[in-house]
């Protein structure tokens, strides 16, 4: 008897955003080998290069396309290009984020704020936008948002940033109640403390990680590796009835 493989991506195009490490470097490997076409997206040709040519060797297939996610006129001129050069664009991964500032949530300069507004809430909201309507163009899509615990519960000396990320949770049930008539599924991953140079801020802070960990089951820190089969499951048919949804996958942190 043969087995459907519900989580085959063949045929698949896939915007992975942040994906020159870390994360967005996880998922987009990940999501290669399972058959889908990934499009590896930074603000830096040179480093999505690297990811790319790596998957390449490995038999998958992957381009590069930079985008600075912050840059409205970068996002637009993403989405122009994934529909010249491929025509349709099926599972949009919103990984790029910026973290600015750490420190007291009182002592946050404008500069720190506008640019974690500008990537995390605005930058997020128009590839959500952009993403669904073209996935609309050929029969729906999967988009998927990197928010975190954070915003569920704000991280000491990260405010403006939990903020953001709080938001990206709300954007995530918003865009899936109304782009499910579309047939575009909207989800969002919420992380954990991660081993990734993003939040090297928080693992190499020996007293606010023993903090995190008293609060963690697992009582360690995730290797980016498995945050990306969460992504393979909500960008699958597997997900095919899965919209609204907040995956934590977070060693347990939010229910203790």
């Amino acid at each position: 008897m043969s087995i459907p493989n519900t989580f085959d991506l063949t045929g698949k195009v896939a915007l992975v955003t942040g994906a020159s490490r870390g994360i967005g470097e996880a998922i987009a490997r990940l999501m290669a080998a399972h058959g889908a076409h990934v499009i590896i997206s930074s603000r830096k040709a040179e480093p999505c290069e690297a990811v790319a040519q790596s998957i390449r060797e490995a038999g998958g297939k992957a381009s590069v396309i930079p985008c600075h996610v912050g840059e409205m006129d970068q996002i637009d001129a993403t989405f122009a290009a994934i529909e010249q050069q491929f025509g349709r664009l099926d599972i949009l991964v919103n990984n790029a984020a910026a973290n600015p500032y750490f420190g007291h949530i009182s002592d946050t300069d404008l500069g720190a704020f506008q640019k974690t507004i500008d990537v995390n809430i605005r930058g997020y909201f128009f590839m959500c936008a952009r993403g669904s309507k073209l996935m609309a163009k050929n029969g729906g899509g999967s988009i998927i948002n990197i928010a975190s615990v954070n915003g569920v519960v704000p991280g000491m000396l990260q405010g403006i940033y939990s903020i953001s990320k709080a938001a990206v949770i709300s954007m995530t049930h918003a865009f899936a109640k109304e782009c499910a008539s579309m047939k575009v599924r909207v989800n969002a991953i919420l992380p954990g403390a991660t081993d990734t140079k993003f939040a090297s801020a928080l693992t190499t802070n020996d007293a606010i990680l023993k903090v995190v960990m008293a609060h963690t089951p697992l009582n360690r820190v995730a290797d980016p590796k498995e945050m990306a089969g969460a992504a393979l499951y909500l960008a699958s048919d597997a997900a095919s009835y899965t919209t609204g949804t907040c995956l934590n996958v977070d060693g347990g942190y939010l229910i203790a």
